[in-house]
């Protein structure tokens, strides 16, 4: 027996949804299709999708626009993630540069670029948020990145410089030793740490949920429980029928893999579903949080190689998350999120180690799936031919990209040449992931490396990553 939920979605769907605006207009979402053809279908009722019908709807109110959603608005990553509206782009930049430099670009200055319209995503994220009255618990106090060990502090100092490099405002970026960070959060373990001004926080659920409502009020169509099994020229093939449209963007990052289309950017080993869980604890107390510090509520992550990333919620929970079991073979979708016994342990025993001395009881545990390409960078295709679109492979990083995606799909659909159509991501070529049972090894392998890593330098105290995270990295492509 246990004392918390398992599953169910998510902790943000679960107490979201009585007496939510979204969920009172359920089945109104349950309608029949459409008939007429659309100017535009969008697949997948997260916030790529929203974010596109948004927009699309804002620029082009006189459109026939639908929204198909295989099971409830926010079901997949959306409502399921751990609410960091970060500044870190969805890919890694190395990956990126070296792309734009063979095509005769300058990768460099590329980068730059992408990470300059990342940081102004979040402003527009919270202006659109404030400008529709959607109440999402949004709050800019940054982010915090804690190193416990010298190990991840030498890390930590070498991504500073190159952020820098790489487009990061220096007045948005700040190196803090023991004491600065310990001012902030009393992390007990903490030798300093990197904070990023930008970063905000929300609950994801009521930012998808408030958008769904937003675009619904201007005419949108939403159509919950409306499979999509394949994306043809001009049409959308689900379990209720087909539907005709002029232009389909299909914004299902993790779940890319489960719909059929000759388009670019499909199919199973284009990118995989790789599990992240997350436990919240119960309200704590005002002894707790004179404890913890906090005040700042700044999104929290560490420097480990199995890092994990927490928010202290609006109502005073904290909320944490990491990888647990990272992959399901076959590309295995998590279904309600269940998680396993060991990761919830794992996620609890972290919460101790930065806190001592503080009870944590947790009230839900979930997980979601991040969609991942083989390279671990995001891409975006439009095919003008056939007038298909795609977004996906946020790795983790995707509620600001998100936004961002959503803007770039349309610029692309409309035939505009944009800064946004100009970013690294458009058209980046990630591979394919290994045929299984090799693809299954290889995410288990990276991920067992990593945590020996963690174990080898937390007991070694040593300034030097260890070796076996050097190959981990290499392994799965993140080096930079």
């Amino acid at each position: 027996m246990t004392d918390y939920t398992n599953g169910e979605i998510s902790h943000w769907m679960h107490t979201t949804a009585t007496g939510s605006p979204a969920r009172a207009a359920a089945p109104s979402r349950r309608a029949e299709l459409p008939t007429e053809t659309q100017d535009l279908i969008i697949v997948g009722g997260g916030m790529t999708g929203l974010w596109a019908a948004y927009y699309a709807i804002t620029e082009h109110p006189e459109w026939n626009i639908t929204v198909l959603e295989a099971e409830e608005i926010g079901y997949g990553g959306s409502g399921r993630n751990g609410g960091w509206v970060s500044t870190l782009i969805p890919g890694n930049r190395a990956v990126y540069a070296k792309s734009v430099t063979r095509s005769g670009g300058d990768g460099r200055a590329a980068v730059r670029e992408f990470q300059r319209e990342m940081s102004d995503a979040i402003t527009e994220t919270l202006r659109v948020l404030q400008l529709e009255g959607i109440a999402a618990d949004q709050h800019r106090g940054g982010q915090l990145q804690a190193a416990t060990t010298p190990a991840a502090l030498k890390r930590l100092q070498a991504t500073y410089r190159a952020n820098l490099e790489n487009g990061y405002d220096p007045d948005a970026l700040e190196l803090l030793d023991a004491q600065q960070f310990r001012e902030r959060i009393d992390i007990t373990p903490a030798l300093g740490g990197l904070f990023y001004r930008d970063t905000a926080r929300v609950d994801p659920a009521k930012l998808t949920r408030g958008l769904a409502d937003v675009v619904e009020s201007r005419g949108v169509t939403i159509r919950e429980g409306a499979r999509v099994s394949e994306i043809l020229p001009g049409a959308a093939v689900t379990s209720r029928g087909t539907l005709r449209g002029t232009t389909v963007l299909s914004c299902l990052e993790a779940f890319t893999g489960s719909v059929a289309s000759t388009a670019p950017g499909f199919g199973k080993r284009e990118v995989i579903p790789v599990n992240s869980s997350m436990i919240v604890t119960a309200p704590l107390s005002a002894s707790d949080w004179q404890r913890i510090g906090w005040d700042g509520r700044e999104c929290l992550n560490d420097g480990a190689h199995t890092f994990v990333y927490a928010q202290r919620t609006a109502d005073d929970r904290i909320a944490i998350g990491g990888r647990g079991t990272p992959y399901a073979f076959n590309s295995g979708l998590p279904g309600t999120g269940e998680v396993d016994a060991r990761t919830i342990r794992t996620l609890r025993e972290r919460l101790a180690f930065f806190f001592p001395g503080v009870e944590f009881p947790i009230e839900h545990a979930w997980r979601g799936a991040i969609g991942v390409t083989r390279d671990w960078c995001a891409g975006i295709t439009f095919d003008p031919a056939t007038r298909i679109g795609n977004a996906r492979g946020y790795a983790g990083h995707g509620v600001t990209a998100t936004n961002l995606a959503a803007r770039t799909l349309l610029d692309r659909a409309a035939g505009r040449s944009t800064p946004l159509t100009a970013l690294p991501w458009n058209d980046h070529d990630s591979g394919l992931w290994e045929p299984e049972p090799i693809r299954w090894l290889g995410v288990h392998t990276m991920y067992r490396l990593f945590g020996v890593a963690d174990a080898w330098e937390e007991s070694r105290h040593s300034e030097n990553t260890s070796l076996i995270a050097r190959f981990g990295s290499r392994l799965a492509g993140l080096h930079e």
